[in-house]
């Protein structure tokens, strides 16, 4: 669905985007992410031809994003960051407008914002002034605007931007509903919900690309992938070594004692559960435990570690 290669933005006095290169497949959800400035709104902007790219080639849907914009801008459906509305219209008439300015018929613009509101949950709010609706509502149409000429594309920048945790899970679940029938490439700092709902990931720093992969695979490249924190009533001498042979165990440390507790804290490889183990372990020596939590590796401990060792090359 997109192909790009060796995409590039300068402005002046510095590169936004550099010789980026990457594919999205038809059906795919991919979160696309990265510090602020790393060139993710660039990006996404030169790919709805909102923005001319200095070097390089982009084809969305197969059509050249430089050659043939028009026929790329029927095949997306941009919502920006923040969503430039018109808060004096109604949102049915707004979204008659959008329609009819993307190339749709008239009867064909009516059922098209009809199936929009009814996918965004809008029809029971279809006569409100823009200009009186929350925030969540805002993006509720900015997104129904993107989808009213049925593109084959989603271009979704930060969708969630300014919503509260409720209005965040219900996005959520429309933007999975979606991806039953869109590719969708999408920006955003939450990077829970890119975990719960993006199979593929792409981190820009700085412009460039410093991982592409699945949640999952970027989880596993973590140093520090995993750790249980265990505390145990005055622990024998030989407790680290213990817990250090067994499977899937890379390092034990003690970290602290407080009336005779002590905390224990256990690095284990990527996505393995070692618990069962400790806890057998404890059984056969008699330790008396009082706490034996997991803390799992998420995609936001695999951001932060791929930021910080793209910071430290430069």
């Amino acid at each position: 669905m997109i192909h790009v290669e060796h995409l590039t933005k300068r402005y002046a006095g510095r590169t936004a985007v550099d010789r980026i290169s990457f594919d999205v497949g038809r059906g795919e959800i991919v979160g696309f992410l990265g510090p602020n400035g790393a060139g993710k709104s660039t990006t996404l902007r030169i790919l709805t031809c909102f923005l001319s790219a200095t070097e390089g080639t982009a084809t969305v849907a197969g059509h050249d994003i430089f050659k043939d914009s028009i026929a790329v801008r029927r095949h997306v459906g941009y919502m920006p960051e923040n969503v430039p509305l018109y808060t004096d219209m109604r949102i049915h008439e707004y979204l008659r407008f959008r329609a009819r300015l993307k190339g749709l018929g008239w009867r064909e613009s009516r059922r098209a914002v009809e199936e929009a509101m009814d996918i965004c949950a809008l029809a029971d709010v279809r006569s409100k002034l823009i200009g009186t609706l929350s925030k969540g509502y805002r993006q509720r149409v900015g997104l129904a605007d993107a989808l009213v000429n049925k593109p084959d594309l989603l271009i979704l920048d930060e969708p969630t931007n300014g919503l509260d945790p409720n209005q965040i899970r219900q996005v959520r679940e429309l933007i999975r509903q979606l991806g039953e029938r869109h590719t969708i490439l999408i920006s955003t700092h939450i990077l829970h919900e890119v975990e719960m709902t993006c199979g593929r990931v792409i981190i820009l720093h700085r412009g460039r690309i410093k991982a592409s992969d699945t949640p999952k695979n970027l989880i596993r490249r973590l140093r520090d992938a995993g750790a249980v924190r265990m505390e145990i009533l005055d622990p024998p001498a030989d407790t680290i070594a213990l817990l250090e042979r067994l499977p899937g165990v890379k390092s034990a440390a003690h970290i602290e004692t407080r009336q005779g507790w002590a905390c224990v804290e256990i690095r284990t490889d990527s996505l393995v559960d070692v618990r069962e183990e400790i806890y057998n372990l404890a059984v056969a020596k008699r330790w008396k435990l009082r706490e034996l939590t997991r803390h799992q590796a998420s995609l936001e401990d695999a951001f932060v570690d791929i930021i910080q060792d793209a910071g430290k090359d430069g």
